[in-house]
């Protein structure tokens, strides 16, 4: 474990997918850290951002002196301290690495159609044909996943890295009522049912600021069926 209290810099948990990944990572497996909320537009989000984070992004994680930036960079260097943030099996591992890092450098149809809304629901225009090829190759590999290692989780029995990088897709698919297999619906309930999911999908629909740039966003491509936020 972290020899000092992990400091995790984040943006608003409505729209900031990016820092999900490792607040849920560092969350689900038990690992102490304290939160540190900047929200997006506050004096100039690249201002305020940068701050904390070298390249005035988040998420952003202190740990000391040492500074990690980049979600999939704070994966590895927790993965160095605690063994679990990946799979024990080698194999499943090293597929895990595969797809989170497919999730970090790819599928840039679904996230530029649907970037993360949590506390709404939206009736897209339509389903572009990149959109609908990311969301297959998203089902084949979550399938991929489940069967060859059993779940319930993408590589196994126990929440890793792996599912923390696709949870932004999970509250994406909840917003935009994207609908995949049968077995994929299952995860993303499953998902949506974690403690902490739950915990950040509260945070997110308490937060009364609002980002023009995201809501605009999100009309540009659809409409909004309903708004669950404060």
């Amino acid at each position: 474990m972290p020899k000092t209290t992990l400091q995790l810099y984040i943006a608003n948990k409505n729209y900031s997918s990016w820092s999900l990944r490792p607040w849920l990572l560092l969350h689900a497996l038990d690992i102490p850290f304290r939160e540190h909320l900047v929200p997006f537009g506050s004096g100039g989000a690249d201002n305020a951002f940068a701050r904390f984070s070298p390249t005035a992004k988040v998420p952003c994680l202190h740990d000391g002196d040492t500074v990690v930036w980049d979600s999939l960079a704070i994966t590895e260097y927790l993965a160095e301290q605690v063994p679990a943030v990946w799979p024990a099996d080698g194999i499943a591992r090293a597929w895990a690495r595969c797809a989170a890092a497919e999730m970090h450098s790819g599928f840039q149809a679904l996230r530029d159609v649907c970037s993360m809304n949590c506390g709404i629901r939206v009736q897209l225009h339509d389903v572009p044909a990149p959109l609908q090829r990311d969301l297959e190759r998203i089902d084949s590999l979550w399938m991929e996943g489940l069967e060859r290692f059993g779940g319930p989780f993408l590589a196994g029995s126990a929440f890793s890295a792996v599912d923390a990088f696709y949870a932004p897709v999970v509250f994406r698919l909840q917003t935009y009522r994207l609908s995949l297999s049968a077995d994929c619906n299952d995860y993303v309930k499953r998902v949506l049912a974690l403690p902490g999911m739950q915990a950040w999908y509260a945070a997110a629909l308490a937060e009364t600021w609002r980002d023009e740039a995201h809501e605009q966003d999100v009309k540009r491509v659809g409409r909004t069926l309903e708004d669950l936020r404060a």
